[in-house]
């Protein structure tokens, strides 16, 4: 019996999913879990890309295996929604958490520790 989130899902699938999950977040300095449709997602992409950030977006619904990833997301990070962003293997969160750790100064210094851009100040 699956838990709540794994929609129906074996749990081999979301074990396969759950494993190219972690090796794209252990891969990459910024992971951008998305839907292309979603406005909150379009939002944490531009403010990445106004930072100057490199980052990977993996969009579910664009991804053959997106419904087994988004269901394996949710039940290893506890967040059902996207855009569902990792820096430096670390989950940070949603659209909130990733604008709130930008206002608040603290998203230059953990994307700069990532090497996700570049050690000198950037403007926004």
């Amino acid at each position: 019996m699956g838990s709540f989130f794994s929609h129906g899902f074996t749990k081999e699938q979301l074990a396969m999913a759950l494993e190219k999950i972690k090796t794209t977040v252990n891969a990459t300095p910024v992971v951008v879990f998305s839907k292309t449709y979603c406005g909150y997602c379009r939002r944490v992409k531009q403010l990445l890309t106004q930072v100057g950030a490199r980052y990977k977006v993996v969009e579910l619904d664009e991804d053959v295996d997106g419904g087994e990833i988004e269901a394996a997301l949710a039940e290893w990070t506890g967040q059902s929604t996207v855009p569902n962003v990792f820096i430096a293997g670390k989950h940070i969160g949603g659209c909130d958490s990733v604008l709130e750790r930008h206002q608040t100064g603290q998203l230059l210094p953990l994307l700069r520790e990532a090497g996700a851009v570049a050690n000198n100040p950037m403007s926004a």
